[in-house]
């Protein structure tokens, strides 16, 4: 099976970028970050403060996470439930933030994201792709962009909302710090990635970019 990591902070594009990539490679796509984001829902659901441990260790049996595929899209489910509409919001930002530095969550949610990996050829996405989940994936990409660009990209997926564009920005960059600074597989490029800023980038050029690199890498470990 061949595993393509894509790495990086929210709003750089990573969950766009990685499934435009998936369908042209005819690969499976696997959102990590989705999942994250459904546990600390989960939390804030139950009432629960999703930086609780022992509080969200308990709810995590209850939790039933599933990813299922429809028309090419991934769904994430939360015991039967679609949930792809609420986990995008700034508060479920957060609440992915504060679960995804907890040991509890990452064990459970570990295992899951290997044996996805294993099972077939994938695109996964997230922020510890490539220096944890799979670290021997054979191409590694980390996608970056301004903060400003990422929270206006951000902004114009919720602007339908009544969010605005300051708590967009405000939320993104409080996620980039407990990111890079939990204890638990930090925010960081492995040390084998490629880095690309997409900053000056449309989605085309950013997608073109990827694919070179992911070919080149293929071609490189023999892969295609």
């Amino acid at each position: 099976m061949i595993s393509i990591a894509i790495d990086g902070p929210g709003g750089a594009g990573k969950s766009t970028l990685a499934r435009q990539l998936a369908v042209k490679l005819k690969f499976i796509y696997i959102d990590t970050g989705a999942i994250y984001r459904t546990a600390g829902l989960a939390a804030v659901r139950a009432g629960i403060r999703p930086a609780d441990e022992v509080a969200v260790a308990a709810l995590l049996p209850r939790l039933k996470i599933g990813i299922e595929y429809c028309n090419g899209e991934q769904v994430v489910t939360l015991n039967g439930e679609n949930v792809n509409a609420f986990i995008r919001t700034p508060e479920a930002s957060k609440a992915a933030a504060d679960v995804s530095a907890l040991p509890c969550v990452r064990d459970y949610l570990l295992q899951v994201q290997r044996e996805l990996a294993d099972e077939r050829d994938v695109v996964m996405d997230g922020r510890d792709i490539g220096t944890i989940v799979l670290p021997n994936a054979d191409v590694k990409i980390f996608l970056t962009a301004d903060i400003e660009e990422r929270a206006r990209r951000r902004y114009e997926q919720l602007k339908d909302t009544d969010v605005t564009f300051e708590a967009v920005l405000e939320a993104i960059a409080l996620r980039d710090e407990k990111d890079i600074k939990r204890a638990i597989a930090p925010l960081k490029a492995a040390d084998d990635a490629v880095v690309v800023n997409t900053t000056e980038m449309t989605l085309a050029e950013s997608l073109d970019k990827l694919m070179q690199i992911v070919r080149k890498k293929l071609q490189e470990s023999g892969g295609v």
